[in-house]
């Protein structure tokens, strides 16, 4: 029974929402906690009138509040019962608009009211159902910041659109300062931007759509990259392990050969040494004989052993040899080094070359399509600004240093630059380009002006081809003539063979080591592509032939 008693809000407040407290009645029969009403009231601007929160029958004077003893007895009664409290999921949460009626903890409001300007929940809202007072009110689902759906000059709803001024008025604005305005009811303008938005809508679903294809291609490209990686690694381990293998044989060889020779010369020289030392033995002993005959008393003994002891010594069956005393393998060294020098030199030569096909094939699994039109394009578009410090003195920057024009008259710029210019008549922009995707567009006035990239480390000094946009393998240009295009890099020259645009785009994918230059007009026209590995920051530059000649960095939105 205390289920069916609490599923018809018999005996809970439709304020608080909770079992009554101190319950009192008012005039009009519907009960209340004490605490609850007198808050309402208390809060009502009712200017002496005051009002049921449920039916909105007023009352003049405020009634007097006697708590209801029998409806207090239910209640407390009820509690006994082990009545359960409203579920709790019913409360505002975090990102939920509350019930504006509800005090203390306030429940998650279901419908908002245009009219009353307040929100409502389950049971607060019921009167703007059963109520004929609310008929007329407009009830939309709940929503937050309901003072922005008024008119801050008069207070009233906003329900009228003004096209003239694309904003949202009401009735008093139309029939006043919009009064000469094309204006349309909220819903009539609705129903037309409905249509824009679905529209929207279906390009944004294509767009995802052809985003989670590409997501999908990228995460196989990924893994086919992650599989062949891995290959690769093994592949070149073995490789790499036979190379050392290799090498450390030829270790073995040259030592077992050092040694090899080693032992047969000490062989060899311990051998000569011992019948050399034989020899030593043999005339010291014949010495010896001749000491003793020399010192004999004994004529006939004398004579008798004198033709044998003094016949002269055999020579010996050893050949005369010249014996090196400062003997070394110095030579031997001087060749492994000579070997280890031309093996890293190759090494470094190959792993240039390995390492670019290493990138070409990363870049080129994993990088996004080329920009299709200048829309594309203008996505990377990049803020550039010329250098004071590399200009030559020729060359006067103006625009906030977006243009460069060549003048008879030097410039005043400082003489203690180590980046300016001396000779050639060049400038470099202050920001280095590198690790992304940029675009940027020039302007070009008067004939024979070079655009291009360039190292920082570019000669700056000397009139050499060294400090010349295009000539050396530090840079790379596209010469324009006023008749003609051709492309530049390490002082060779491509013609290019297409129509003069007063407007040259450039494109620099840094990893991809591309740099694209375009002739911008309705459609973008490809006039030359250098195609490398870029190792360093890259600054654009600009080079001029003739006086009057200028070149501006266009301001891209």
């Amino acid at each position: 029974m205390a289920s069916n008693l609490w599923s018809e809000d018999r005996f809970s407040c439709s304020v608080c929402l909770e079992l009554l407290k101190d319950p009192v009645a008012i005039p009009c029969g519907h009960s209340y906690c004490m605490g609850c009403i007198k808050n309402c009231w208390d809060q009502t601007d009712h200017t002496g009138v005051y009002s049921c929160p449920q039916c909105r029958e007023t009352f003049t004077p405020r009634p007097v509040l006697r708590r209801n003893t029998v409806l207090a007895e239910v209640v407390e009664e009820l509690k006994k019962t082990g009545l359960n409290p409203p579920p709790a999921q019913r409360y505002a949460g975090p990102g939920d608009v509350p019930c504006d009626f509800c005090t203390g903890r306030k429940f998650k409001a279901v419908k908002s009211c245009l009219t009353c300007l307040a929100s409502y929940c389950e049971t607060h809202v019921k009167p703007h159902y059963e109520g004929a007072a609310f008929k007329r009110h407009k009830l939309i689902n709940a929503t937050g910041n309901l003072e922005q759906k008024l008119c801050a000059e008069h207070q009233k709803v906003l329900e009228v659109f003004c096209r003239t001024d694309q904003t949202c008025i009401c009735l008093l604005c139309s029939q006043d300062k919009h009064k000469s305005h094309d204006t349309v009811s909220a819903e009539t303008e609705r129903t037309g931007k409905q249509k824009q938005l679905g529209e929207t809508q279906t390009e944004i679903q294509q767009r995802i759509q052809e985003r989670l294809k590409e997501v999908k291609e990228l995460k196989q490209a990924v893994e086919s990259l992650k599989r062949s990686a891995c290959i690769e690694i093994k592949e070149s381990e073995k490789i790499f392990t036979e190379l050392i293998r290799s090498i450390e044989k030829i270790h073995t060889e040259v030592i077992e050969l050092i040694g090899a020779n080693e032992k047969a010369a000490v062989n060899q020289a311990e051998g000569r040494m011992k019948k050399l030392e034989q020899e030593i033995a043999e005339l010291r002993r014949r010495n010896a004989e001749l000491k003793q005959l020399s010192e004999t008393e004994d004529h006939i003994h004398f004579l008798q052993n004198f033709q044998s002891l003094c016949a002269p010594p055999e020579a010996g069956d050893l050949p005369s040899v010249t014996v090196n005393t400062d003997i070394s393998f110095g030579a031997v060294r001087k060749a492994v080094s000579e070997l280890k020098d031309h093996i890293e030199d190759f090494c470094k030569r190959e792993l240039v070359k390995i390492t670019t096909t290493v990138n070409e094939v990363a870049v080129y699994s994993l990088q996004a399509p080329e920009p299709r039109n200048r829309a594309e394009f203008l996505k990377y578009s990049c803020q550039l600004t010329l250098d004071p410090n590399t200009a030559h003195r020729e060359l006067s920057l103006s625009e906030g240093n977006r243009k460069v024009t060549r003048r008879r008259k030097t410039q005043r710029y400082a003489d203690d630059q180590p980046e300016r210019f001396s000779s050639w008549t060049q400038v470099l922009c202050r920001k280095g380009l590198s690790g992304t995707r940029c675009y940027w567009e020039i302007e070009c006035s008067g004939r024979r002006a070079s655009i291009g990239v360039t190292y920082k480390g570019i000669s700056r000094k000397g009139l050499g081809l060294s400090c010349a946009l295009g000539c050396n393998e530090k840079s790379w240009s596209l010469f324009c003539s006023g008749s003609s295009y051709s492309a530049w890099h390490n002082n060779n020259e491509t013609a290019i063979t297409a129509p003069l645009s007063p407007r040259i785009g450039v494109y620099l994918d840094f990893n991809a080591g591309t740099l694209s230059f375009y002739g911008v007009s309705d459609t973008m026209t490809l006039l030359h592509r250098f195609q490398t590995t870029f190792t360093e920051p890259l600054y654009p530059g600009f080079r001029f032939w003739v006086y009057d000649s200028s070149v501006t960095i266009c301001q891209l939105n």
